[in-house]
């Protein structure tokens, strides 16, 4: 059950980062699904930069770029600093949010 009153994680991290042998987005999707978190969404940016001011674009000519990734959870305030508290060891660069928001639907259809 998710509450109406639910809270946002946005966690900004590099597309080439990686932990324990996987891309790091791919380890904190698995580990929010292990943790039972609501749910979990990775957005690739087109272009970012962070606190390096190191610009991340997306070109036609680079094959592998490290483009931004965007990891978004949306679930109870206190199950998420547990698990921003838990992964942080794993985010050598990066920027977490958190923010509160009004959860108007989470339902799964149960048809089959």
């Amino acid at each position: 059950m998710l509450p109406r009153d639910g809270h946002l994680l946005r966690i900004f991290i590099g597309e080439r980062d990686r932990h324990e042998g996987v891309a790091l987005y791919e380890w904190i999707v698995r580990r929010a699904r292990a943790r039972g978190l609501a749910g979990t969404t990775v957005l690739r940016g087109i272009e970012g930069f962070g606190a390096r001011s190191h610009m991340h674009k997306a070109s036609i000519l680079a094959l592998s770029g490290d483009l931004p990734i965007v990891i978004e959870i949306v679930d109870a305030r206190d199950k998420l600093e547990a698990f921003l508290a838990e992964i942080d060891p794993a985010i050598p660069d990066g920027l977490a949010t958190l923010e509160k928001v009004e959860v108007l639907l989470f339902r799964a259809d149960s048809g089959g």
